[in-house]
């Protein structure tokens, strides 16, 4: 039986408002909630191995500050007043003194009270909705300048958030709703929409109202995945979900919602000329040509809906990928190795892409404001503030382990122990560093490098085939109660890789792979794959019509023939209904019958777990890119992480993944059962702290010794040994060494073969590579 979470008291309803705040002690704020004892300290993610080398730095917007830790103090100031004046506001009797439109106080009586036939919003989903409501109607903070404070209190909120943002964001006006991954952020931003809309609807001429949205995504996928958004589209949110009173959808119609990846926001080449024509027309002393679209071309083109809007309310979904990068001179980052500097120039590309759209949309367009939703709204490697540091404008904070507490999210269990007694850690904690040595460094060549070896599937590192091994052992029970239980769905297994060659050499080791034979005569490689519930061959060699096991990256979706052989013909119902609903999307048939292999691997890999999509046959995904992606799905409960990961925002992203919950449906106690997922090769830390702890007065000790004389009869004697010796048999023994001569597989050349994985609070599980003595003599 599993382990009810109304069966674990410290625990809360995903439904119920705990009374909670933030407190500071020693520098270090600390989560509370009223009717449990002390939790963890806030997980800060900060380098493990570098946290000694932090440097003081100005926090932003603010006085300064030593520590990364103290940086976050100061947002901490913004949330906690916040939190209690949202907690004062909602608790009083009559709705009346809410100070907010009439449709505004329906909503939220709609939201907190309505009895929902399925899924109710969560108490945090609602509370995110409630911070922005008051802080736009009660507070007149949103848009900025557009009201008068009420007090001295309220002023001071103003001026720290508009300091926070003229110091990082001089042209934007930025507040961050921080929601741990699973706790529902499609949901807060479908509430929000509605909430904008409806009031824009019945008060045209109020400012701090819009019905016009630009929502932009880090990637393909989530803007895929955000369609319940559009209030035209059969599965969108105010419907389905009922987020709406059912006489508001004819409003919600009205509402002009654009969503879009980063991407798309980069100014474009007008003209395709090649470098000796562009020449040609610039002349040798002519002026530099500006081939680029203006700005208007390039919202044009993205925002055509937007464009007669007074203003836009922008959201940004994983809204840590938007930032400005701190100048030089006033940069708090310690020094960056040669691989770290790499990424940061590729976050600070991105970041700088993202956000000089959004200033073309507020120059052009006007922006009632920008919402960050993100799980992890902290400033990146290469930002020049301290890496980790969380946005000073965040206002709203759900953090995951309050998604654990309250059962929203599955409890991640990692490796606490195991059988290599040599290991100062877990070896499966961090594989990384016992791997990284014997993986290709890049690009997907089968031959030697230099300094290493050619490596080919079959010659995986024997740490990393453990690994597999043992997160294999427990996916296979895993398989076997979702089966008992009648869940239609498999269970799914990720590996998030370093780069596109190791996520190849995976894949094939997991999923089988063939090769013809080489021209000089050689024979024909054929695997089918290590593991039976994962790969691509049945078991008479022959390649699925359907895959069990995807690879999706960056090579993969640009190959041709990505897809098996015969997977149209296979696939043809679901791929018929997949048209029909991206014809009724796009309204062109024509253009959505031209579906290349990379939009099918896409649609694959969005609907994984959803029965009668493309996606629901999918076990086993290996990726480098799901990430930036953003992917994620509610089947996922093993990981394995074969990869660097330098700061512990990494690893809560990575274990993001497997935290959406399998099922929704309440118990008889009214709570959700408790579901958990096991990660492998991610050293995440449920509680880690960049602050200095206060010193404390060591604790009284208790001291034990023998009485005498009234207990000398009770005294141990043991004799005084002064040498040993050694005898050794007249007998010679000789070894003789042939084939018959076995290699002991020790752990310090396999790796662990037991590993004890626990979560933060729940049962336990153990993995094991028990399953090789099915094929080892």
């Amino acid at each position: 039986m599993p382990l009810s979470f109304a069966e674990q008291p410290i625990l809360n309803s995903p439904y119920a408002y705990p009374a909670r705040h933030w407190e500071l002690e020693g520098g270090v704020p600390t989560d509370r909630l009223v009717e449990s004892r002390r939790r963890a300290e806030y997980i800060t993610p900060v380098p493990s191995d570098r946290r000694e080398q932090q440097q003081a730095a100005m926090a932003v917007g603010a006085a300064a500050y030593s520590t990364a830790g103290q940086e976050y103090e100061y947002a901490a100031v913004n949330i906690n007043l916040i939190r209690d004046r949202v907690n004062a506001w909602r608790s009083l009797p009559n709705p009346n003194d809410w100070s907010v439109t009439a449709e505004t106080r329906r909503l939220l009586q709609h939201w907190r009270s309505y009895d929902f036939p399925h899924q109710r919003p969560f108490f945090c989903q609602v509370e995110a909705a409630e911070t922005v409501i008051w802080l736009t109607e009660v507070a007149g903070l949103l848009p900025p300048g557009g009201g008068q404070p009420r007090n001295n209190e309220l002023r001071g909120l103003r001026n720290r958030l508009a300091g926070a943002n003229a110091a990082a964001n001089p042209e934007l006006f930025r507040l961050a709703l921080k929601l741990a991954t699973g706790a529902g952020k499609t949901t807060v931003m479908a509430m929000l929409i509605a909430w904008q809309t409806v009031n824009a609807v019945r008060y045209p001429l109020r400012r701090r109202f819009t019905r016009g949205f630009l929502v932009v995504t880090p990637g393909l996928t989530i803007r895929d995945r955000l369609r319940a958004l559009l209030p035209n589209d059969p599965g969108n949110y105010y419907a389905t979900r009922q987020l709406v009173p059912r006489d508001m959808l004819p409003t919600m119609q009205q509402a002009r919602v654009v969503i879009t990846n980063y991407h798309a926001l980069r100014r474009r080449e007008r003209g395709e000329l090649a470098a000796g024509g562009l020449e040609l027309l610039q002349g040798r002393t002519g002026p530099a040509l500006d081939t680029q679209e203006s700005e208007p071309q390039m919202l044009r083109r993205v925002m055509p809906e937007l464009l007669r809007m007074q203003n836009v309310l922008v959201i940004n979904d994983e809204g840590h990928h938007c930032y400005r990068r701190r100048p030089e001179a006033e940069s708090a980052e310690r020094p960056l190795d040669s691989d770290e500097r790499t990424e940061a120039e590729e976050n600070n590309e991105q970041a700088r892409v993202w956000i000089s759209g959004l200033e073309a949309v507020q120059r052009h367009i006007g922006a009632l404001g920008v919402l960050d939703l993100s799980a992890t709204p902290f400033f990146l490697r290469g930002s020049g503030y301290h890496e980790g540091a969380l946005f000073p404008w965040t206002v709203c904070d759900f953090s995951l382990m309050d998604a654990i507490e309250a059962g929203i999210v599955k409890i991640p269990r990692l490796p606490i122990d195991d059988n290599a007694v040599a290991a100062a850690r877990p070896v499966y904690r961090e594989l990384w560093p016992h791997v990284r040595g014997a993986l290709p460094r890049a690009g997907r060549r089968r031959t030697a490098q230099p300094g290493r070896a050619a490596l080919d599937p079959l010659s995986l590192p024997p740490q990393l085939v453990s690994a597999l091994e043992a997160l294999y052992g427990g996916y296979q029970k895993t398989f076997a109660d979702w089966q008992e239980a009648g869940i239609e769905s498999p269970p799914v297994f990720i590996v998030v890789c370093q780069n596109t060659a190791i996520s190849q050499l995976i894949y094939e080791y997991i999923a089988g792979f063939q090769r013809p034979a080489a021209d000089d005569g050689g024979e024909e490689t054929k695997f089918l794959g290590r593991f039976g519930l994962l790969r691509n061959y049945d078991e008479n060699g022959r390649l699925r019509a359907s895959p069990r096991t995807l690879l999706i990256d960056s090579q993969q979706l640009e190959a041709a023939g990505a897809l098996p052989e015969g997977f149209r013909a296979a696939a043809q119902s679901v791929l018929d209904d997949f048209l029909r609903e991206r014809t009724q999307r796009t309204g062109h048939r024509a253009a959505a019958e031209q579906l290349s292999d990379a939009e099918i691997l896409r649609e694959m890999m969005n609907t994984v777990g959803q029965p009668g999509r493309l996606g629901a046959g999918v076990r086993c995904v290996v990726s480098v890119s799901m990430l930036t992606e953003g992917w994620d799905a509610n089947t996922v409960t093993h990981i394995l992480g074969v990869r660097a990961f330098g700061t512990q925002l990494l690893c809560e992203q990575v274990v993001g993944r497997a935290l959406r919950r399998q099922s929704y449906e309440l118990n008889e106690s009214g709570l959700f059962d408790v579901e958990y997922a096991d990660v492998l090769g991610v050293p995440f830390d449920f509680a880690e702290s960049s602050g200095q702890p206060k010193p404390a007065a060591p604790a009284a000790t208790l001291r034990v010794q023998a009485l005498s004389p009234e207990g000398d009869h009770c005294e141990i004697r043991f004799p005084r040994v002064m040498a040993y010796r050694v005898e050794l048999p007249d007998e010679r023994i000789s070894a003789r060494f042939d084939q018959s001569s076995e290699l002991a597989l020790t752990i310090e050349l396999v790796g662990p073969t037991i590993t004890e994985n626990q979560g933060i609070i729940g049962a336990g599980t153990q993995l094991t590579v028990a399953r090789l003595a099915e094929t080892r003599p």
